[in-house]
């Protein structure tokens, strides 16, 4: 359904020194396809975000999601600048084990830097495209990344004394001002997941969807 009827929405990459938007009001708990994406986005202008330092251990961090019910973190510094994102995925699939044998240490030793997606690899979406579209906008674009989560910033361009600054000039910055998750648009749209597996969650989503 999703791939027949939704264009994705235009997505690029986080800039760097992106900042968290600190300090939802409730979404509603149930959405259609059809219905606004603002909808199913989980906006960090009314609530905190979730953060977590990228020197705490992947059990440090996997415990602060069950404790917030939350399956990401956004991987902060000191500042509020963004480094990455780590996921329950990432904390409970291959890549602990692939860091454990690259530094030749155990499981509880393991940091979040090493399993997190860095802010350069990190796709969002700019809140002007979030603004018009639907719910099916946005689960065609993760189908499209191949990925469980997309954030959501707003674009502040350079200011006049920045863009007097001698070359290279600076690049618009981003402020993380939302969070769209799969397990969650899921849940409000009334579809129950059997897999974290992505292909297959989206196999899943689109299934029942079309009954």
């Amino acid at each position: 359904m999703t791939r027949d009827f939704f264009i994705p929405l235009p997505i690029t990459t986080l800039a760097l020194g992106a900042t968290l938007h600190r300090f939802s009001q409730a979404p509603p708990e149930r959405v259609t396809v059809e219905g606004p994406a603002l909808d199913v986005m989980t906006d960090l202008r009314t609530v905190p975000a979730v953060t977590v330092d990228p020197g705490a251990t992947i059990d440090e961090a996997n415990a602060r999601m069950i404790r917030n019910r939350v399956r990401s973190l956004f991987v902060t510094d000191g500042q509020d600048l963004v480094l990455g994102l780590v996921t329950a995925t990432d904390i409970l699939g291959e890549k602990p084990v692939q860091a454990m044998q690259t530094r030749s240490v155990a499981r509880r030793d393991v940091l979040v830097s090493e399993v997190m997606t860095p802010r350069e690899l990190l796709e969002v979406i700019e809140l002007d495209d979030v603004r018009g579209a639907k719910v099916g906008h946005v689960l065609a674009t993760l189908e499209r990344s191949g990925r469980q989560h997309a954030m959501v910033v707003e674009v502040y361009e350079p200011s006049y004394a920045d863009k007097l600054r001698p070359a290279p000039q600076p690049r618009p910055r981003h402020s993380v001002c939302g969070l769209f998750s799969l397990t969650q648009i899921a849940r409000q749209l009334g579809v129950q997941l059997q897999t974290t597996e992505i292909a297959a969650t989206f196999a899943q989503v689109e299934a029942q969807l079309a009954h």
